[in-house]
């Protein structure tokens, strides 16, 4: 079953963060990656730009808006992702545990539904 792991982190902290830190979670990060490639279960993982970056959209009644910045009032910003292949949520849970981004921010684990399957 695929599950995506939303990695939430506050960007004031990691833009404070010293950049020998910053690039050794990066490192880390990719090394991660790697693992999770070899071993199946990474499908995707992508970084996202900063929140200022972001774009929310929205239709109602037919018009379309979009406005820019955060669209929250949270402290934890989204900042990535990865789609993964697990067995169950307990494993992709344990696999988002090992995630370098998990040791200074939060990953939320939410499983895939696949909408064929479900409403055919």
């Amino acid at each position: 079953m695929k599950y995506v792991c939303l990695i939430y982190g506050v960007e004031e902290q990691l833009n404070a963060m010293p950049q020998d830190d910053l690039d050794r979670l990066i490192e880390e990060t990719a090394a991660s990656d790697e693992e999770l490639r070899a071993s199946g279960h990474l499908i995707l993982g992508e970084a996202l730009e900063h929140v200022h970056a972001a774009m929310t959209v929205r239709v109602r009644d037919g018009k379309l808006s979009a406005t820019t910045g955060p669209f929250a009032e949270t402290v934890e910003q989204l900042g990535g992702f990865v789609l993964i292949e697990a067995r169950d949520l307990n494993e992709a849970v344990r696999i988002a545990g090992r995630l370098p981004s998990a040791r200074v921010g939060s990953v939320e684990v939410r499983p895939v539904i696949d909408l064929a399957r479900e409403h055919s």
